[in-house]
């Protein structure tokens, strides 16, 4: 009988032990620091992810522990060109190599081309899928071509906006008064 695993609590070794994947899709509001940088804006967008364990040399005496992890959403971040709203896709697809402990994981990583974390009975893999979409989102989102911006210098609604402004050089020669021939 195969083990059902919680993406809240996942006990990652069992889950690797197990070559078990696990699919999810939750909307963007149950990602509260994905949802602060679309400032609210397709709270209803789904991120969708999907995790499989792994366990590598098994007969092993240290057999490695793996969780393979996809993940994607589509956000409605701020252009930094027009400011307007910029649908951006973000996807990521990374592995990690879990080892015994912080010290082991933090020695390794600096290391090794693989991220490496520590092995715990409880990971929170819907934070963890947080995180990663959050490191791949752009640093300068931007249109390819951002749209046609309607600029304003008047306020339509205040009194005198369509009043005529006298040229200042034309106020100045009326200071000066008229030509005298000389």
């Amino acid at each position: 009988m195969a083990k059902t695993f919680s993406p809240k609590r996942l006990d990652v070794k069992s889950f690797a032990e197990e070559g078990a994947t696990i699919t999810g899709q939750e909307p963007l509001r149950g990602h509260e620091r994905l949802l602060a940088e679309t400032h609210g804006r397709g709270a209803e967008t789904p991120v969708t992810w999907s995790a499989t364990g792994e366990v590598r040399n098994p007969l092993h005496v240290a057999p490695e522990v793996w969780l393979h992890l996809k993940a994607g959403t589509q956000l409605s971040l701020t252009c930094q060109r027009c400011l307007g709203p910029v649908e951006v896709p973000v996807a990521v697809e990374r592995s990690f190599r879990f080892v015994a402990d912080e010290q082991t994981a933090a020695a390794q990583d600096d290391e090794s081309e693989e991220d490496v974390l520590a092995l715990t009975a409880s990971l929170d893999l819907t934070g963890l899928v947080e995180d990663e979409l959050l490191m791949e989102m752009p640093l300068a989102p931007r249109h390819e071509t951002c749209p046609p911006v309607h600029l304003v210098v008047e306020d339509e609604g205040f009194e005198g906006s369509s009043a005529r402004h006298e040229n200042p050089f034309a106020v100045l020669g009326q200071l000066k008064g008229p030509k005298t021939g000389g």
